[in-house]
């Protein structure tokens, strides 16, 4: 069609030329004469929905009604668990599709569906965002914000929109923080976050306390400083910014001893922070070090591998665990813990419990400000920490299982992959366990080399090569482990997929999740594992279900859309395996079930 209509531009200036040179005066028809331009169309009503929306305040993000969903995990507290229990283990396997809406776009989709008295944001990659009709599935409106062709991204996603006020908020990948009218869709303000040619982009979903908008910035393959920048949410104006490196004279500094690799030592963030409105506190992960080989840069490299807690009111960091100290793995700690309070030797923790890459389950203690180490133990076969620092959790690690410049590590477990990746766990208060998306038997050879840095170029530095542990019969996994207790209750194993879903737990005793190449969402028993329900969508899931309710009823919803790293580690098992994966085709759609 573009090409048509350029001909038929090219015929009509052609005739006016011909009719020009020859100085000719012709006497068109009426009909032939060039009419005025249309007038515009009428803007279309706002839909009546949108009319009634209610705006999100602060107040709805920190007790939410039980039938919305208004931030990417629900609850700050990052629980990714509804209190809704109409859909129970005993009705579940009646669940069946009620709609389903084509998102136009390939590669993953990673973004949860949000919901406010009935009207769902979802974001896609390709800085998309749909507002739709959450009870019939029709569109009310669509933004998409070009992405700059030269734009480096590495990871074309999103991770998902943030609500508050009257706005909807989200992180191009240019980076960009675009605020966008919830009722319409129009921008009304954009602000620029970092210099994107400089190797920063964003994938993240931003993160709405206290007034402000908050958003991280990806690129540790590109050797960015990370950091966390605050925005005002109602005129976009900048509050604060807080780098995840620091800076000569900053504390933490000493740990980056060597010139100026600060500059380029990546802390990048990837996901967005869970929030402790008692102490003002946000938790954010942060991404490996750059290059990825310690060896290329002495020291402990604060803050990098790390959960970092930064006052929301001043982007003061008050407190940080740091996981792997000089991490050369490529093992981002990227995830948030989320914040549950637990049981050990007879006294309540007020705890933070992270599920790392680097294959332990972390049990922390946050205050207002230092994070203390409790415990730490691995939930995937782990090889390369020989013991933890029982008074700070610091590895002792077996030099034989790191790499380094020129030197090659072979057998890594896990793989650079980690144990689990980005895809949130769930928790649920009734059963007091966490669910995790694992992958469990892959292992890594990797080899470090020199590399120099060029802004917006890769700067990694290493290669790596997947392996299965000998005899392995599987790799995905969801694995159920008590928090007062510390110990595993259930694995659900996956024979011929990785898992790549993040978890949703309900009120009804259910866990959901996505994740394998089969492209099916599962429905598990909360309490003993066994799989009640699953279905098959139009491709793999690997973005956050949701639950919600409208007019009494209760909906699970989801996106699918196969791509990203799942579509990267789904070629690797396949090269290993010759072709025991099944391959997976890509495209978006939402998916939203309930119960007849």
């Amino acid at each position: 069609m573009r090409l048509r209509a350029n001909m038929t531009c090219t015929r009509r200036s052609f005739t006016a030329f011909v009719i020009t040179t020859v100085g000719l005066t012709i006497a068109l028809p009426a009909a032939q004469r060039a009419a005025p331009p249309p007038a515009p169309a009428p803007p279309l009503p706002t839909p009546a929905i949108l009319q009634a929306y209610q705006p999100v305040t602060a107040e709805r993000l920190l007790k939410p009604s039980d039938g919305d969903w208004l931030m990417i995990r629900r609850t700050y507290d990052g629980w990714g668990y509804s209190p809704l229990d109409q859909i129970t283990t005993s009705n579940v396997a009646r669940l069946q599709p009620v709609w389903v809406f084509s998102t136009g776009v390939p590669n993953g989709h990673e973004a949860p569906p949000l919901v406010n008295n009935g009207v769902m944001f979802v974001a896609t990659p390709g800085n998309q965002v749909v507002a739709v009709d959450a009870k019939s599935g029709q569109m009310l409106w669509r933004y998409r914000r070009p992405i700059p062709e030269d734009a480096v991204t590495l990871h074309p996603t999103t991770r998902g929109v943030a609500l508050y006020g009257d706005k909807v908020f989200l992180a191009a990948n240019e980076a960009v923080l675009v605020a966008l009218d919830a009722r319409t869709g129009k921008e009304v303000w954009t602000v620029d976050v970092a210099e994107n040619q400089n190797g920063y982009y964003m994938s993240v979903a931003p993160l709405v306390a206290e007034g402000r908008v908050m958003v991280g910035t990806s690129g540790g393959e590109l050797g960015v400083r990370g950091f966390v920048a605050a925005f005002d949410a109602e005129t976009g104006k900048p509050a604060w910014k807080t780098y995840t490196v620091p800076a000569p004279g900053e504390p933490g500094s000493e740990t980056w001893p060597k010139g100026n690799q600060w500059k380029t030592g990546g802390g990048s963030i990837w996901v967005t922070a869970n929030y402790d409105p008692d102490t003002h506190l946000a938790f954010w992960g942060t991404g490996n070090g750059g290059p990825w080989m310690g060896d290329q840069r002495p020291g402990d490299n604060l803050y990098t591998s790390s959960t970092v807690a930064i006052d929301v009111r001043t982007g003061r960091i008050t407190g940080h665990h740091q996981y792997h100290p000089n991490d050369s793995w490529d093992w981002d700690e990227v995830s948030p813990p989320i914040l549950v309070d637990y049981q050990r030797n007879g006294r309540t923790v007020k705890g933070l419990i992270d599920v790392a890459r680097d294959g332990y389950l972390w049990f922390l203690e946050r205050s207002a400000g230092p994070i203390a180490f409790v415990q730490g133990v691995p939930y995937v076969k782990q090889n390369v920490f020989r013991s933890l620092d029982p008074r700070t959790g610091r590895p002792d690690v077996d030099p034989a299982r790191k790499p380094g410049t020129g030197k090659r590590a072979e057998n890594i477990c896990p793989s650079h992959w980690g144990g689990k990746n980005w895809p949130p766990i769930a928790f649920s208060p009734k059963t007091r366990m966490i669910y995790i998306p694992a992958n469990e038997n892959l292992c890594d050879t990797i080899t470090g080399a020199k590399v120099a840095y060029e802004p917006g170029s890769r700067f990694i530095g290493a290669t790596t090569a997947l392996a299965l542990v000998p005899g392995a019969d599987h790799v995905g996994e969801v694995q159920a482990w008590n928090v007062d207790t510390g110990m595993r209750a259930w694995t659900h194993t996956y024979p011929t997929s990785a898992n790549w879903g993040s978890m949703l737990a309900t009120g009804g005793g259910l866990v959901f999740s996505g994740g394998t190449n089969d492209r099916k969402l599962h429905a598990f028993d909360a309490a003993t594992g066994a799989l009640l329900w699953e279905f098959p969508t139009n491709s793999g899931i690997i973005g956050p279900p949701a639950s919600y309710t409208i007019d009494g009823k209760q909906y699970i919803a989801v996106q699918s859309g196969w791509g990203i790293d799942s579509r990267g580690m789904q070629s690797r098992l396949n090269t290993l395996t010759r072709g025991a994966y099944p391959e997976v085709p890509e495209g978006g759609a939402i998916w939203v079930f309930a119960v007849p």
